[in-house]
């Protein structure tokens, strides 16, 4: 690849509407947007994507591919650091670090690609399979959906699962509560539960809930109070035994390492940490604090890297991005016994855009 040059990078954006409205503790939104990148050098294509603002999107076109136009594949870390020097005066984290991930991810892809090699075997992976864990039970749903969405898992082999709860920003705890108890008796004898409140209540409520949680036997508390709160999230882990967990809205190691302190798990997403490239930095802080790691939603992109973190402790299998990826993707990996395989023949993460794509692209 001594002359090989990146000759193409392109930013599009899809939107899919959801089955129907759905909503966790915060926020009610009815269709998700992946803004996807792809790189081309010496006729191979990278994919890459966002679950972000179709504004990503203009972050790529405007200040992140004449950066990336020209430069080696093979030189991932200097073109992210490139990328990142170039949003000094807009911001490095947020919305510039979703379409940056995008990026980063499109570029490994092409250079495992180019390498002939699996993206799994070109990281170098710490495992074969990686466990996953149900995801959804939006705030909005019945008995019934909730019930649906559990059958879907357990048919994914699932032995965790869990749920939005933070009704109404915290506004009907008893409504929560019910809802675990059908999370419980749905999900059945043995299996993990674990809740998510999107950041919804106050430090009391949240510790007040944390009891609550402890006596039903649930084992992750996510994001009980705001993931900017650390001095709440320190305080609530020392007064549950569930486990604390958040992290999923890091953008770079400094926030790495204000959030390791103060969870007991913490949760990375490549399309928001900075890509493959961020998330393996950002997991080196985890295991020096020794802490595990979780993938945040996006599972297919996550398989890659998850599975060379040696002490990564699970992946996401969140309902939305699980459905959209098979939309607008081919070669989705398919989970069997609860677990994602890595597949050491495909090229790169093995996944390029579906022609099913186009019925979702947006202007």
């Amino acid at each position: 690849m001594n002359s090989t040059s990146i000759a193409r990078l392109e930013a599009t954006t899809y939107t899919v509407p959801t089955p129907g409205p759905e909503s966790d503790g915060t926020l009610t939104w009815d269709a998700t947007s992946a803004v996807v990148v792809q790189v081309r050098a010496a006729g191979e294509t990278g994919t890459g994507w966002t679950y972000s603002s179709p504004a990503a999107a203009g972050v790529v076109t405007h200040h992140l591919r004449n950066v990336v136009l020209g430069r080696h594949p093979d030189d991932v870390a200097g073109a992210w650091a490139a990328m990142h020097r170039a949003c000094r005066n807009y911001g490095t984290r947020g919305l510039v670090m979703q379409a940056l991930s995008a990026v980063d991810i499109a570029l490994w892809d092409l250079k495992a690609r180019l390498y002939g090699q699996s993206l799994g075997s070109l990281i170098g992976p710490a495992r074969s399979g990686v466990p996953i864990y149900g995801s959804g039970g939006f705030t909005n749903l019945d008995h019934e959906q909730l019930a649906e969405q559990i059958d879907q898992w357990q048919a994914a082999g699932c032995t965790a699962m869990k749920i939005k709860i933070g009704q109404g920003w915290g506004s009907d705890i008893a409504r929560d509560l019910s809802r675990i108890n059908d999370l419980r008796h749905l999900a059945g004898d043995g299996a993990e539960l674990m809740v998510d409140a999107n950041g919804a209540y106050t430090p009391a409520q949240a510790r007040r809930m944390g009891h609550h949680l402890d006596e039903l036997g649930i084992t992750w508390f996510e994001e009980p109070v705001s993931s900017d709160d650390t001095d709440s999230l320190g305080l609530l882990r020392h007064t549950m035994r569930c486990d604390v967990a958040a992290g999923e809205y890091i953008s770079d190691n400094y926030e790495a390492r204000r959030l390791a302190p103060v969870v007991d798990c913490l949760q990375l997403d490549v399309t928001r940490c900075g890509g493959y490239t961020g998330w393996l930095s950002a997991a080196s802080v985890a295991a020096a604090h020794n802490l595990e790691v979780s993938a945040h939603c996006a599972p297919a992109l996550h398989l890659p890297v998850a599975a060379a973190t040696a002490h990564l402790r699970h992946i996401e299998y969140f309902i939305d991005h699980a459905r959209l990826d098979t939309i607008l993707f081919d070669g989705v990996p398919i989970p069997t016994d609860g677990h994602l395989h890595v597949d050491t023949s495909v090229s790169g993460h093995g996944m390029t855009v579906s022609a099913r794509a186009s019925d979702y692209c947006r202007p």
